[in-house]
């Protein structure tokens, strides 16, 4: 049952607005025009074929970004309907959240970032922004998808502040700074990076958390990289195993490893639930700026769900994404990212025409050229990423 509206959640008709002023929609809300738009986009589109864990050849059940992301926003309104929040923005941010992601997954974000080490780096947050803000061409008066504040703030701080009060990055950022993609943006439209994102960023990011533990144990277990049984070394899965099992006895491996994950998305979700009405009661926010006032998130796993879900975590960092399989196949794609890279930066003239600066490749800086190029390779799809690299060179991995 849905709780009633929260007077701490986000409301579409007090926004802060949007860089460009538009006229209001006739029959949408602020939020709701803003995950339309994220749904229509071309990045969105490319999400169906950009690699989760494994490339998208090697099987058809296995996620993708794009199943991913529906995972995230389908957890992420369970949540927000039972703490009262706006659901519209809520699965904006969970759809929105991976448009910055390379092809190949964390093995192109690392490609990328090496290929970027003396520009910066690569990241996929600053590159999502990159995406909204000026990447996606489908308006006639502005550049991006010219969502509202609400969105944008949630997309660069659902994990939480980017810096202190006075601007100083926050530990995670300390070595390399805040990326530069987003602290320019925020000259020109700020996001309070000191603060809070909303309860509605809040749950897309915890559901992100929630979408991969679920998703992945069923994608392993698909794949033969492990078993349920081996699967009982974590705690609160050999409860609910053990609760399957009771329940509907002699049940096949398919079915057994399918109602594991039902009960765990339920039993984290139900835990994060708990915990957030919880801090909400402590904290007594009335109006979402108290919220990003807030001196801790507001929602969170508990401390011994927290525990749990990083055993979890510890259960497929060895199992399943450290697994020979795997890594052989993310090694082999690092290297098709990387040789694409460095062949443009070689030979701008190679990327498509749409891609190259009006006034020519040989005109451009480097610096420019080296951004570009990040911007066209970030966009990539898997398959593209291949025939791109078939394309330019005489071999090119199999990854299987």
């Amino acid at each position: 049952m849905a709780a009633p509206r929260a007077a701490f959640g986000c409301d579409p008709d007090h926004s802060r607005g949007r860089q460009f002023h538009e006229p209001p929609s006739r029959t949408r809300s602020a939020f709701r025009r803003d995950c339309d738009r994220v749904i229509h986009s071309n990045a969105f589109r490319r999400l169906k074929h950009k690699t989760q864990v494994f490339v998208f050849h090697e099987g058809d059940h296995y996620r993708t970004r794009l199943t991913h992301s529906l995972e995230v926003a389908q957890i992420a309104r369970a949540l927000a309907r039972q703490l009262g929040l706006d659901e519209d923005l809520t699965e904006t941010l969970a759809l929105a959240h991976d448009l910055g992601h390379p092809p190949f997954g964390h093995a192109g974000e690392r490609a990328l970032d090496a290929c970027l080490k003396d520009a910066g780096g690569f990241d996929h947050n600053a590159q999502t922004l990159r995406v909204l803000t000026a990447l996606e061409h489908r308006y006639p008066e502005f550049d991006g998808l010219n969502l509202t504040w609400e969105t944008l703030e949630g997309v660069v701080k659902h994990n939480g502040p980017l810096t202190d009060r006075a601007g100083a990055p926050l530990p995670r950022y300390a070595e390399h700074g805040v990326p530069r993609g987003i602290t320019e943006f925020n000259q020109r439209f700020d996001l309070q990076l000191w603060s809070f994102a909303s309860l509605e960023a809040q749950v897309a990011a915890i559901a992100d958390d929630i979408a991969y533990d679920a998703h992945d144990i069923d994608d392993g277990l698909r794949a033969g990289l492990f078993r349920i049984d081996d699967l009982v070394e974590v705690p609160l899965v050999a409860r609910i195993v053990a609760a399957v099992d009771r329940r509907y006895p002699g049940l096949d491996d398919g079915r057994r490893g399918a109602e594991l994950v039902r009960e765990l998305i339920s039993t984290l979700i139900g835990a994060v639930a708990a915990e957030a009405q919880r801090r909400i009661g402590e904290a007594k926010p009335e109006s979402a700026d108290d919220v990003r006032r807030a001196d801790r998130a507001l929602v969170a796993f508990p401390a011994d769900t927290a525990k749990a879900e990083a055993e979890i975590k510890a259960f497929l960092w060895t199992w399943m994404y450290r697994a020979e399989r795997v890594m052989k196949v993310m090694r082999d794609a690092e290297t098709i990212v990387a040789e694409l890279f460095q062949r443009y930066c070689d030979h701008p003239e190679d990327l498509p025409p749409d891609w190259l600066p009006a006034h020519g490749p040989v005109a451009e800086c480097e610096a420019d050229r080296l951004l570009r190029i990040r911007n066209f390779i970030a966009g990539m799809t898997d398959r593209y990423a291949l025939a791109e690299h078939q394309r330019l060179f005489d071999t090119t991995p199999d990854l299987r």
